[in-house]
């Protein structure tokens, strides 16, 4: 049976004191979010769906990082089926973009720039403060000795959680802007079925990863992530290119000024993903033709 082994030294460590700290700055952003019940909030539709994007992000990491808390104390991890350092830094790494998008989101399109509140300055002061905890974890967990890093903490694994992120972000805006959309359906449905498959095969790689399943794939690991990335490049060039193309048909409608701002924030992240996974397929190219001259 697992104990408590922790020393008392252990309980003023770095990584302890920011890992509490994560709980609390995301447990207070969420609480204190759910208790404005409207006041101080944008009555607009679609601060409503970044709302739910934003309470998922806090309550979602609140969790995970209070189960990681609890069975670091109770040294329970060593009997998981899984890469726990690959576990923590992916926590830690996803933690640091889906809170940042979270402090941006929140006091600019949820609350209420008319009627500013105490609770909704104060939730997005802790939004801002849970970021930065993230932030101070990734960097804790790569000053640990270079065995103690997994595949996560390294460029390539940077990159795999970036476009993961970049997937997720399209989630809310795929939903704000079908609402909007009064035209152009393929469009949407292309954008859609593109996001959707990229988001799956980046779920696949994080399991494979997590799960130490690479060397139980029938052809090589690496052949694998080069077919991902190339397909993630594809999909999202493709993406970005009906992005692009909305935009220069909602300049010409005035009248749908916020369909251009939802489009214009789905064409940043689809750009930024697409660079990741263009950055990660010159990387996985690169490591293929090395192994092959070996």
């Amino acid at each position: 049976m697992p104990v408590i082994v922790l020393e008392a030294r252990d309980f003023t460590s770095p990584l302890f004191l920011v890992r509490t700290l994560e709980v609390f700055s995301s447990c207070i952003a969420f609480s204190l979010v759910a208790s404005m019940k409207g006041e101080g909030l944008n009555p607009s539709p679609d601060s409503i769906t970044f709302k739910i994007f934003c309470m998922f992000t806090w309550c979602f990491f609140f969790v995970v990082t209070l189960l990681i808390h609890i069975i670091t104390i109770i040294q329970f991890h060593s009997l998981l089926p899984i890469s726990w350092k690959n576990l923590t830094m992916t926590v830690a790494l996803l933690g640091v973009l889906m809170n940042f998008s979270s402090s941006v989101v929140f006091p600019w399109k949820v609350m209420d720039h008319d009627v500013v509140t105490t609770h909704g300055l104060a939730a997005a002061v802790c939004s801002g403060l849970t970021f930065l905890v993230y932030a101070s974890e990734c960097c804790v967990l790569r000053t640990q000795a270079h065995e103690q890093r997994g595949y996560i903490s390294s460029f390539p694994g940077f990159l795999k959680i970036i476009q993961l992120w970049g997937g997720l972000q399209m989630i809310p805006l795929m939903v704000l802007i079908s609402k909007l959309e009064t035209g152009g359906h393929w469009q949407l449905w292309v954008s859609c079925v593109s996001y959707g498959i990229c988001v799956v095969i980046s779920l696949i790689t994080l399991v494979v990863i997590l799960g130490d399943f690479a060397g139980q794939c029938l052809l090589p690991f690496d052949r694998f992530l080069a077919a991902f990335s190339l397909i993630g490049v594809l999909l999202y060039m493709l993406a970005t290119v009906i992005c692009f193309t909305k935009i220069l048909q909602l300049r010409e409608e005035k009248s749908k000024q916020e369909n251009l701002n939802l489009v214009t924030m789905e064409t940043v992240f689809s750009s930024i993903t697409l660079l990741a996974y263009t950055v990660d397929l010159a990387f996985s190219i690169k490591l293929l033709c090395d192994r092959s001259h070996i």
